[in-house]
């Protein structure tokens, strides 16, 4: 499948990367606004928060991450009910259009879909007690919901919003499986002995993919300065059955993509690791720092 490059507008309200944003894709009619609940007050100043759309809560209950999705006809007053309501939430994200031309039954559909999706990936723990009905709206508004949707799919992630992101991926057959891949999917292998974890990673399109049948430690075992987002997504991935505990491993029940050898590496070890070195080409042994090395040209220098 040939992906179409988009070009993505970030605006930094307040020039602070962690402040609120604004973001926009050009030929996209939606309006994403990220709110940090810190500026919950000059965020509900700004004119789309008077208009109707989407919207998430984010946050963590119990050390645990926590995410709400929900809809209204107007999003400053739905957030002033929850910032009353819900004491567990850091950061709000209205999904908007910029000429506020989406309808009550629009914002119905793309909360359900979005529920729908959440829940199907289990990548985060949903307040939503269950999945909202759909709305009814006509063959042609229901495409135009599912084409805005595969944009805000974009978009989200690009914001640090990763919850509809699916990374997991079909499983491949087996070492077999692997005489089709091109030439430069690399393929990668990590050993720790002594706690019985093997793990085969491809990388391929520039994802790190670890292969279904690698064997994870099923607890962290990191202290506790190193429980960070890798514990975290160690635990999200054992409760969306991505890892199942085998004895005293977490055996991969499907391919899954990493952003990088190091996270990948972190959740076979169960513990912080530096992946660049953990990994090693299957063919002769080479770090994945060498490997990366090697693959460099070699700069011509004006002399």
């Amino acid at each position: 499948m040939i992906t179409k490059a988009r070009s993505l507008q970030l605006f930094f309200v307040d020039g602070r990367p962690d402040g609120m944003l604004t973001a926009e894709v050009f030929n996209w009619t939606g309006h994403v606004l990220r709110i940090p609940r810190t500026q919950l007050r000059e965020g509900l100043a700004r004119k789309e928060a008077s208009y109707t759309g989407v919207y998430l809560l984010l946050g963590e209950k119990e050390s645990q991450p926590l995410a709400y999705i929900g809809e209204t006809e107007e999003l400053g007053a739905r957030l002033r009910g929850h910032a009353k309501q819900k004491d567990w939430w850091e950061t709000a994200v209205l999904i908007t259009t910029a000429a506020n031309n989406l309808h009550k039954a629009h914002v119905k559909y793309l909360e359900s879909r979005l529920v729908e999706i959440a829940y199907g990936i289990r990548a985060i723990e949903l307040e939503n007690g269950n999945i909202p009905p759909k709305s009814s709206l006509s063959e042609a508004d229901q495409a135009n919901m599912e084409s805005f949707l595969d944009t805000l799919q974009m978009v989200l992630p690009a914001i640090r919003v990763d919850m509809f992101m699916d990374k997991s991926r079909p499983s491949s057959a087996g070492p077999e499986s692997l005489s089709v891949l091109q030439p430069e999917n690399m393929v990668f292998v990590m050993k720790t002995p002594k706690h019985g974890v093997e793990g085969r990673a491809v990388l391929q399109g520039g994802e790190w993919i670890v292969q279904a049948g690698s064997k994870a430690r099923a607890v962290w075992a990191g202290n506790e300065q190193s429980k960070t987002h890798y514990h975290t997504l160690h635990a999200e991935l054992l409760a969306n059955g991505t890892l199942r505990v085998e004895g005293k491993h977490a055996v991969f029940q499907t391919d899954y993509a990493f952003s990088s050898p190091s996270a990948a590496a972190a959740i076979l070890n169960g513990r912080s690791s530096n992946g660049r070195l953990d990994w090693k080409t299957e063919t002769d042994g080479r770090t994945y720092a060498k490997w990366e090395v090697d693959q460099l040209p070699e700069l011509e220098l004006d002399v």
